[in-house]
């Protein structure tokens, strides 16, 4: 009996405990909103975000910050202390240029309408103008090298020469960074068991002082289109230059064989016309009884092109 009499106190008591509790919340809740319903003035630094910039200029000094003085209800104090405030600047329309310095000096009426609400009364600004003192920029204009490691499914290969796209990246920074900067490398890669077009994203290696410079592009893609490819081979005639005047010079054999790889997109595309081999007879000692056959003409379409005739046999007959 007693027991539960002591059960019945205890949850009692509880039960006035949880009451306090829930009074005592809801008196801070009301504490809070009448606290923050109320209007307040106070100043607060405003980071500068600065927009449009032209290429052409550096801004040097730091001018990161502007105290503002508003006026408002607490709720909107919140929001400012939350997140650190920004205030922009469009340097193509809300700043005049002198000779050393672009300078803001809209008023505050301006500042008020375009960058705040009608709940905010802006009451002063800190600095007032602000200046930016600014520099001449370097835009430089300078090619991608890359060398990437590519391997080939065998009888793959590409048809045409590797390219980046872009294949030069516009580099835009003061005139002693900019200046010793040639060209940009990728990073080094490896594109292996290629047996389709390559179209790979790579890095760009950036110069450590990357905070200064800006860069039209950080990455390249690089492209090449992939075809299987076969061997192919033609009879292809043999032409002797430089031999002397009045002189005639019959040779063994009138033709040699030219192996080649190509696609097998362009394998009728190639015709003996697209070759030609030639024997320099300047290129000949006096006891020599042969010439030396050279390729001077091979089509684009075509990789790994060589003669199998390393000899022409030769006489002089007058």
């Amino acid at each position: 009996m007693n027991k539960i009499k002591a059960n019945i106190i205890s949850s009692f008591k509880n039960k006035k405990v949880n009451v306090f509790i829930l009074f005592l919340f809801l008196a801070f809740v009301i504490l809070m909103f009448t606290k923050l319903s109320k209007t307040y003035t106070n100043t607060i630094a405003f980071n500068v975000e600065k927009i449009n910039v032209p290429q052409e200029n550096i801004i040097l000094n730091d001018s990161s910050q502007i105290h503002i003085t508003l006026k408002t209800h607490g709720f909107k104090w919140l929001s400012f202390y939350f997140a650190t405030p920004k205030i922009k600047i469009d340097f193509s329309k809300d700043v005049h240029k002198t000779e050393n310095t672009f300078v803001w000096n809209k008023s505050k009426a301006y500042l008020n309408n375009t960058q705040f609400t009608k709940e905010v009364e802006l009451l002063n600004i800190e600095p007032d103008p602000i200046t930016f003192r600014y520099g001449i920029n370097m835009v430089k204009k300078v090619p991608i090298v890359f060398s990437p490691e590519i391997s080939f499914v065998p009888g793959y290969n590409m048809v045409n020469t590797l390219t980046s796209i872009p294949d030069s990246v516009t580099v835009i920074g003061p005139n002693i960074l900019v200046s010793k900067i040639d060209f940009l490398e990728s990073e080094k890669t490896a594109i292996k068991n290629v047996r389709a077009d390559i179209n790979k994203k790579v890095n760009l290696k950036l110069p450590e002082n990357i905070a200064d410079l800006k860069f039209s592009a950080k990455q390249v893609v690089l492209k090449a289109q992939v075809e299987k490819f076969t061997e192919g081979t033609l009879k292809v005639p043999v032409l002797v230059i430089n031999a002397p005047k009045n002189t005639k010079i019959k040779f063994f054999p009138k033709t040699v064989s030219v192996s080649y790889n190509v696609s097998l997109g362009n394998f009728k595309a190639i015709t003996t016309k697209d070759f030609k081999v030639i024997c320099d007879y300047k290129k000949t000692n006096k006891n020599q009884s042969f010439l030396i056959p050279e390729l001077v003409k091979i089509p684009e379409l075509v990789q790994h092109a060589k003669i199998s005739q390393q000899r022409i046999e030769f006489i002089i007959t007058k």
